[in-house]
């Protein structure tokens, strides 16, 4: 192919043979590793490179030339555009499939240590409204499909309340019908849309930072409470109290129904005054009768079904009697902690967040749990010799990290303090294969288990149990 040094090929006739890292598709040209978006293993897609590395490239499909046998059609109007549920095109089954691989190739690619037989992932029951939480952007900038650029001319309504555009953060898709979060979500949120147009409330412009309407956050449970969070850039008394009177009067479902007014220059909440419109500041989840007490910042997986499966594994895992002294690091709200302590003889959990600890203790409470500690800090200062002196040793590690995984000053702290056996549970297998090389040469890999928490996504949770040499 005649091209010039800086020009970036177009290669043609590309077949699509795998699956890898975020899900993005893989082919080879010349043996050079090309990864694709929006392709699927059995496509044949023309591709036109974008980055080009010393080792492998990144493109864009120009043309599908022929498509998968697998390939089915996609279930949501917004598929493509919305940054969400990238593998509609894949089965489900399909899906699981390159899951179950990914998690094999990560723990012996970056891993490196000697694994058990993996088992076979735990599929969710639910692949469509599954998600308990969702957040929505107003934007008076509405992303435009190239259709309505060619044909609309003058675009009057530019308002939209949606998700961002991948890689464009001022833009927003106009969200019409998600389908991740069950009903009444989609029905608020498209009411809200309704009301401030009609009423002529600004919404927001992310680069200038002005408009009234900020963000939306839905969120659900299976008790049935419902509890939504409307964020205003300023206050206006009369137009804030008419839209939220108006989901008040038109959504009675609503039991925790609040407002917060965020002037900083990003989106985030945990640092804002929340203020309860109508009804509870929380809501319940509940899970084999335990209940979780929810408040507006507090964090719960987003899969409250799926979640309960991967608590179940964690806990067997750690094979419990009812003798050990269990230490629950990246605790959070201390679900984790709180659903072992009845099999537990005590149960320590650490976490970086206050708040999050402030949580954790009043979940005890709620289900009356005496034998469970929370402790907020930084996990490697926390657990020191007096720490450990004081609350016991460890006879199980659950770990929960971040995606970022664990540093290495704390697989140092886990490592010294030797407990008997290690529960890795983790949302990013690469980085978990990390940390797991590092801690080969003192604990050994004798099961692992992935869960599928996001159908449709490349993303999958895996479980590990480690036993000490």
């Amino acid at each position: 192919m005649g091209r010039s040094r800086n020009k970036k090929p177009l290669y043609e006739d590309v077949e699509i043979t795998d699956v890898g890292a975020e899900g993005k598709a893989i082919g080879r040209v010349d043996d050079v590793v090309v990864f694709v978006p929006h392709a699927i293993p059995g496509d044949v897609v023309d591709v036109q490179v974008t980055k080009k590395r010393k080792r492998y490239r990144e493109g864009r499909v120009v043309q599908y030339k022929q498509y998968s046998d697998d390939r089915v059609e996609a279930f949501c109007e917004h598929f493509g555009v919305c940054g969400g549920c990238k593998w509609q095109y894949l089965p489900y089954e399909k899906q699981l499939f390159y899951k179950q691989k990914q998690v094999a190739d990560q723990l012996s690619r970056i891993g490196k240590v000697e694994l058990p037989g993996i088992s076979p992932i735990l599929g969710s029951e639910k692949t469509t409204f599954y998600r308990n939480k969702l957040e929505f952007t107003f934007s008076n900038k509405r992303w435009l499909t190239q259709h309505e650029i060619e044909t609309s001319g003058d675009i009057e309504q530019n308002d939209a309340l949606g998700f961002h555009v991948p890689g464009v953060f001022s833009k927003v898709v106009d969200i019409e019908k998600c389908w991740l979060q069950p009903d009444p979500s989609n029905s608020i949120r498209n009411a809200i849309k309704e009301y401030a147009k009609k009423h002529g409330l600004e919404f927001f412009d992310i680069k200038e930072q002005k408009g009234l309407l900020r963000n939306l956050i839905i969120r659900t449970s299976t008790t049935g409470e419902l509890m939504v969070i409307v964020s205003f850039f300023r206050e206006e008394k009369q137009k804030r109290e008419g839209l939220m009177q108006m989901l008040a009067d038109n959504f009675p479902e609503i039991t925790s129904l609040m407002y917060v007014i965020n002037q900083k220059g990003n989106d985030t909440i945990l640092d804002q005054d929340i203020i309860v419109f109508r009804g509870n500041d929380y809501i319940f989840e509940e899970m084999e009768g335990l209940k979780f007490k929810i408040g507006p910042k507090s964090f719960y997986q987003t899969n409250s079904e799926q979640a309960y499966e991967l608590y179940k594994v964690t806990r067997d895992f750690a094979q419990l009697t009812g003798n050990e002294v269990v230490y629950d690091l990246y605790t959070g709200t201390g679900t984790i902690a709180n659903f072992v302590a009845h099999s537990a003889k005590k149960v320590i959990g650490i976490e970086y967040v206050p708040e999050a600890i402030d949580d954790a203790k009043l979940n005890s409470n709620v289900n009356n749990i005496s034998n469970t500690g929370f402790y907020a800090g930084d996990m490697k200062k926390v657990l020191d010799d007096a720490f450990i002196k004081e609350h016991g040793s460890p006879d199980v590690i659950i770990t929960d990290p971040p995606r970022a995984g664990m540093d290495a000053g704390v697989i140092e702290t886990i490592v010294n303090a030797a407990p008997q056996r290690i529960v890795y549970v983790s949302c990013n297998p690469a980085t978990q294969a990390r940390d797991l090389e590092m801690l080969d040469a003192r604990y050994r890999v004798v099961k692992v288990q992935p869960v599928d928490m996001f159908p449709h996504t490349h993303h999958v949770e895996n479980i590990v149990l480690l036993l000490k040499r």
